[in-house]
């Protein structure tokens, strides 16, 4: 991936020249925001696909962890998930986690929405009426809320839910649910993002309790995506992990795909690439979804047109998207550090690579590992870095490094 050199100056024309129509431009970086050509990810979708029909007819299936770096399009995927989900006629719920998330409360809300929506038409209903009191008991013995302007008007179902032992209690609530969902010929799906936050002991009984659920074949799934980390955190919670889930890595597009991400959207406003533009904003995005959309946005706007982006067109777009990637993408999660995180991750920088020792970064800030190492497990919590393997870190942010490299020059 080369780095970005955003004084380069082009005789081509203004950057600030806009010639092809803005409001039909086909690119949308942003957090989650589905691309009008969703390239390069066939073979999940098609896994997923698979998996909620099997699940459909009452066969084995696993749920799905995907994982990646960030602007990779994870939560995109996701959104595709429950897609799929619902046109099969499931019942979707989804949850963005944080880092001072309530798990505990989390599924609860996930679950509450999801038997609400079943029993829409048969309020109370046998089934319906079981899985709320079980709901019911949960949330009495964990202390939870009803939560939201509709309640699930049920007496607890007592001794369903309420053991006091969460991955016991998850088993339960998921099994009732998942009863609710057969008898209304459907299924359910939950959706959890940014899942690396998940307090690991909870992530155990997550595992744990639907470990239990999927042995019964029931329609209820799980679909979760978060950094890299995410992987060790669930084999660490249970060595059956492997069977219970359908573990997915996503990462940056080949330059076919890279390609066809760009030239895809573009064809349908009848507007082409040349040969030279393309391999020039692939090589300076490495093929990473997130920066394809900016610099495709860029070069549109950049663009004097009427019907074709060219590489003069790219050089004029990269200090504009460069702006706009230092401005948010990356600015947005070096500002929540503190100074102790931001003097490591500028050290992580000079050291340079794509994965660095944890020593030599400690030795460019003339400290000891031990010394640095509360502050380093400080950014791997706020999903800023992780460990692809012992003794070394990494960035999860693609191109972080050469941001703190301009910072630093600005400063």
């Amino acid at each position: 991936m080369q780095e970005i050199d955003i004084n380069q100056q082009t005789p081509h024309k203004s950057a600030y020249t806009v010639s092809m129509d803005p409001v039909l431009n086909p690119y949308s970086p942003g957090a989650g925001n589905t691309p009008r050509a969703l390239v390069g990810r066939d073979a999940d979708l098609q896994a997923f696909d698979i998996a909620v029909k099997r699940i459909a007819l009452g066969r084995h299936d696993r749920s799905v962890i995907v994982s990646g770096l960030r602007g990779v399009g994870k939560t995109v995927l996701l959104r595709e998930y429950g897609r799929i989900a619902e046109r099969e006629g499931w019942i979707h719920e989804h949850v963005e986690a944080r880092e001072d998330v309530d798990f505990v409360r989390v599924v609860a809300e996930l679950v509450r929405r999801a038997i609400l929506r079943l029993s829409a038409t048969k309020r109370l209903a046998a089934h319906a009426s079981r899985a709320a009191g079980a709901l019911k008991a949960f949330q009495i013995r964990w202390n939870l809320p009803d939560g939201g302007d509709l309640t699930l008007r049920a007496d607890p179902l007592m001794g369903t839910a309420d053991s006091g032992l969460l991955d016991r209690d998850l088993a339960s609530l998921f099994n009732e649910t998942g009863q609710l969902a057969r008898g209304y010929d459907c299924g359910v799906l939950l959706t959890v993002d940014e899942m690396q936050f998940l307090p690991k002991d909870h992530f155990t009984d997550f595992i744990m309790g639907l470990h239990e659920v999927s042995q019964l074949n029931l329609p209820i799934m799980v679909a979760g995506a978060g950094l890299p980390s995410l992987l060790s955190a669930a084999g660490d919670a249970r060595s059956y992990a492997e069977r219970l889930f359908d573990f997915r890595t996503v990462g940056r597009l080949s330059s076919e795909t890279s390609a066809a991400a760009l030239t895809e959207p573009a064809e349908i406003e009848g507007v082409t690439w040349s040969t030279g533009a393309l391999s020039r904003i692939i090589e300076l995005t490495g093929g990473y979804p997130y920066f394809l959309q900016e610099f495709g946005k860029q070069a549109w706007f950049a663009a004097p047109g009427p019907d074709e982006i060219t590489e003069q067109d790219v050089e004029v777009a990269v200090p504009l998207a460069t702006d706009q990637l230092d401005s948010g993408f990356f600015r947005v999660r070096f500002d929540r550090t503190t100074d102790a995180e931001r003097a490591y991750l500028e050290a992580m920088a000079r050291v340079g690579g794509t994965e660095v020792a944890s020593g030599a970064v400690a030795n460019a800030m003339g400290k000891t590992t031990t010394g640095v190492a509360q502050t380093r497990d400080a950014l791997i919590r706020r999903g800023l870095c992780y460990s692809p393997r012992h003794g070394v870190i990494a960035f999860t942010v693609p191109m972080f490094d050469q941001y703190l490299r301009r910072r630093t020059e600005w400063a």
